[in-house]
């Protein structure tokens, strides 16, 4: 049996956890077409591999541990099968005939997290509660609007045992995820790139454990994850604009080293402390201009060894297992490599970089002006409006009005 990629990396720490960052309900399709078009001598193992990371008939003995969705997957899984999720729609307008556009995608967007939840909970129940979560995000377009995400989570939370709810990285997203978790509801933080975020993530899972023992409320469906979005902090951020205005070159190798050098900061911070957080890793790439002549994947193979969570999405899972010969072994103590001093002597003249790597370097009020979370919040928001519009399209197409108007009345 050869191993795949992942459970090479899974070997360097048994505690630390592989998951699959998009819906569950796509995987089958994925995996399909990966097998369909595999190198002929990697063909065969590529099917038995992909067969143990997740079998939909067999999902309790899954590999991967858990599965994450945002708005953009939360789309993909919509477009995986459009006649069924039209026709899905259109039973709900059907059945609800006051409801507005909005209305039916909130629903359609919940349905796609249930059954989500769903597929995956044998995981959570051969492991006695401890893997096979999902994470359900609140809506992107109100990541200031407490109300309006607390209403959101609660609904989210409602729909399986195994769910746990996604929360932006704002002020307003950890107010939220204080009240969760004092209720005992498993958490994800999201749109979140900082150290000083992180910090904010763990103080808020503090106050919200000290609360839900006080209330002596069951904590069995809890858990926390707080998501460093790697590639998003250097690519969507301030970082190489600010780099340019002040005439420093910064390196492929540079840019990686400011994304791992947040992470590992954020990770001891916790580990010395032993808060039950867990650091997890998305938004990972696998780069053919980092290391000389060879493709690598800094996101993982910079902190192998440690208790992270890494969520891996289908096009990244694709291209490991691509480049898996040239990735090569991991280094099991990875993660106590520091980043050399002058990459960060260098980046620190960056108040882009200064604000996201100082323990102080940002209030909580500053998080969602963050260069980085506002362009993922546009984008997360973008991929709402475009489930929303699919929504709006069914609506159409059985000649209901997309807008409902409130009638006016005349006087004579």
């Amino acid at each position: 049996m050869s191993k795949n990629i992942m459970e090479k990396l899974q070997d360097t720490n048994p505690e630390c956890e592989i998951w699959w960052d998009s819906s569950p309900l796509v995987y089958q399709t994925w995996a399909n077409n990966m097998i369909a078009k595999a190198p002929a001598n990697k063909k065969s193992a590529w099917e038995e591999q992909l067969k143990r990371l997740f079998d939909p008939d067999n999902a309790s003995q899954m590999f991967f541990r858990s599965s994450t969705t945002n708005p953009p997957l939360s789309l993909n899984a919509i477009k995986d099968n459009p006649p069924v999720w039209a026709a899905y729609v259109k039973g709900l307008i059907e059945g609800n005939p006051d409801s507005t556009v909005e209305d039916i995608y909130w629903m359609t967007y919940k349905e796609v997290v249930r059954r989500g939840a769903e597929m995956i909970r044998p995981k959570w129940e051969a492991s006695k509660g401890k893997y096979g979560y999902i994470s359900g995000q609140v809506d992107p377009r109100c990541v200031y609007d407490y109300d309006a995400m607390k209403k959101q989570a609660m609904e989210i939370a409602a729909l399986g045992k195994n769910i746990v709810v996604k929360c932006p990285g704002s002020k307003e997203g950890y107010q939220l995820l204080e009240e969760l978790t004092a209720q005992g509801i498993g958490t994800n933080n999201t749109t979140s790139f900082t150290v000083p975020q992180y910090i904010a993530c763990m103080n808020a899972v503090s106050r919200g454990l000290e609360r839900a023992k006080k209330n002596n409320v069951d904590m069995f469906r809890w858990r926390s994850v707080i998501t460093h979005m790697s590639a998003r902090y250097g690519s969507l951020g301030d970082m190489a604009a600010q780099a340019k205005a002040r005439g420093i070159e910064l390196t492929p190798a540079d840019v990686r080293w400011a994304e791992l050098a947040i992470y590992k900061r954020a990770y001891f911070w916790g580990l010395e402390r032993k808060h039950p957080s867990k650091m997890l890793m998305c938004s990972m790439r696998v780069d053919d201009d980092v290391e000389p002549g060879k493709p690598s994947s800094w996101h993982i193979q910079k902190i192998a060894g440690s208790n992270s969570v890494y969520t891996c999405p289908p096009k990244y899972i694709r291209a490991l297992m691509q480049q898996e010969d040239a990735i090569g072994e991991f280094d099991a103590d990875a993660i106590n490599e520091q980043p050399p001093k002058k990459v960060i002597d260098k980046l620190m003249r960056l108040p882009y970089f200064e604000q996201g790597y100082e323990y102080d370097g940002m209030s909580a009020e500053e998080f969602g002006s963050y260069g980085c979370f506002v362009a993922t919040a546009a984008e997360f928001s973008a991929a709402t409006r475009g489930t929303v519009d699919f929504v709006a399209q069914q609506f159409q197409a059985m000649g209901k009005p997309v807008l409902k108007r409130e009638e006016v009345g005349t006087t004579a």
